[in-house]
């Protein structure tokens, strides 16, 4: 009794289900990891203990969590890795390394070393596989070999033994020793994938990314007006107990109905309400009005000009027609930009990590338009988004274009995704500056007033 396009969206989950499945997402790697990492930190053997892999890289998606560990008694360890709550599976068991299958279906594996070599193992299961062989070349060219094990001089005549019989190595209390003995600035785990981290590092251009403690509030945030499922009033405290300055509300549209959008008339009342809380005073943190408008099928915003012209600032998104070809996507999304009421393009491409792929643009096209109309594009903070690609951000910001890390949240826990997006935008090389909500409140007010806005 399925329709023809209902089978087709069953089967391309079905598709979807398969290739995605020993993936997962950052932020649930990173909620599981977190306890096994504090447990094993709080074993008396263990000397050090840190996460290491895609995880400790703040790649989007992860496949196994690695555990780096320094300790001299390492049986009692590896006891306590594989026979610890929410071990569903012993896959390997031995003196220094353990694998385990949890019960959420993620694989976890140990890797106990001793305390000199902890600095190079960690960074050897840090590392992505270009940036471990750019890491070895480069010592070689030095005459010396990088390894888990060490850094050591090549094989040849005149090299040292130790008492072991093993070149005797450069000791590096912590990965920034590693570094320095090849002549390099420390780089950060985020930027170790070998698309240009060591050129920089030698050139001393390494930038000092963007932290979470910059953050000081953010614009892409819905409540109960639309599909959110806390009040206006409790997001605002949430934003509050966070420390943050401001927060944004940008609900949903008239056009996403399946969300619950709203009109002209609702908008209207929610910015007067809006407007009362910040008189009112009684809340510390500043409400900044929005919408997240959607960009209709020929491009055109759900809203007109009269309306946008009484909010704060507008964030635009395509809700809509998934299936346009990329020209006329791509076309879409750059009228809108070109309007002059728009602040903010909202998740780029459509995608939600590990469950549907982006839809067909060209994202240069749209960063120009961006760049030329003086829009911000966000990174959707969305742990299922993470929306502008990261690999996207380091030769965009160069030229200019502005980044907002937006929670996009459904309620005010949600509003803790903003250190998903500080992963993936310290990734794409980001910096405070780039970042327009790290500004301070009266920063922003200047600059939403010089988008011709109310402050």
């Amino acid at each position: 009794g399925f329709g023809e396009k209902t089978q087709e969206k069953i089967l391309a989950g079905i598709r979807n289900r398969e290739a995605y499945s020993r993936r997962h997402l950052w932020w649930s790697a990173d909620e599981v990891s977190g306890p096994i990492l504090a447990g094993l930190r709080a074993l008396p053997q263990v000397r050090r203990a840190e996460r290491a892999g895609s995880l400790r890289r703040g790649l989007e998606t992860v496949g196994d969590l690695d555990f780096i560990v320094a300790a001299s008694d390492v049986a009692p360890v590896v006891e306590w890795f594989t026979g610890m709550a929410g071990v569903s599976e012993v896959s390997a068991k031995g003196e220094t390394k353990a694998s385990v299958r949890l019960a959420g279906g993620m694989q976890a594996d140990l890797r106990i070393v001793p305390a000199d070599q902890f600095a190079f193992a960690l960074h050897h299961f840090t590392g992505s596989k270009d940036h471990n062989v750019q890491m070895r070349q480069r010592a070689l060219e030095r005459s010396m070999s990088l390894s888990e094990w060490g850094l050591v001089p090549a094989e040849g005549e005149g090299t040292a033994k130790d008492k072991a019989g093993r070149n005797e190595g450069t000791a590096a209390a912590d990965e920034a020793g590693i570094f320095a003995a090849l002549g390099l600035a420390y780089i950060p785990p985020e930027l170790r994938e070998g698309l240009g981290e060591i050129e920089a590092a030698e050139g001393g251009k390494i930038p000092k990314l963007v932290e979470l403690a910059d953050i000081r509030g953010a614009f892409h945030n819905h409540t109960t007006e639309s599909d959110g499922r806390n009040t206006l009033a409790e997001m605002a405290a949430a934003a509050q107990e966070l420390g943050w300055e401001y927060l944004g509300i940008a609900d949903h549209s008239k056009s996403s109905r399946q969300a619950n959008g709203l009109t002209e008339e609702r908008l209207m009342r929610q910015v007067s309400e809006i407007e009362a809380l910040n008189a009112g005073r009684a809340l510390r943190v500043r409400l900044f009005s929005g919408t997240e408008c959607d960009i209709l099928p020929d491009g055109r915003l759900d809203f007109d000009d009269a309306v946008l012209a009484r909010l704060d600032y507008v964030v635009v998104s395509v809700h809509s027609s998934f299936g346009q070809d990329e020209a006329a996507m791509t076309s879409r999304i750059v009228r809108a930009l070109e309007h002059p009421s728009v602040t903010m393009l909202g998740h780029l491409t459509g995608r939600l990590l590990l469950e549907r792929e982006a839809y067909r643009v060209d994202a240069a096209r749209v960063i120009d338009a961006a760049i030329a109309n003086a829009v911000v594009i966000e990174l959707n903070a969305n742990p299922h988004r993470l929306d502008m690609d990261w690999r996207l951000w380091r030769r965009a910001s160069e030229r200019g274009l502005k980044c907002s890390i937006n929670p996009d949240a459904h309620d005010t826990g949600g509003l803790a995704f903003v250190r998903a997006g500080v992963n993936s935008a310290r990734k794409g090389w980001l910096t405070k500056e780039s970042v327009v909500n790290t500004m301070p409140v009266g920063e922003v007010e200047a600059w939403l007033a010089s988008r011709g806005r109310r402050p």
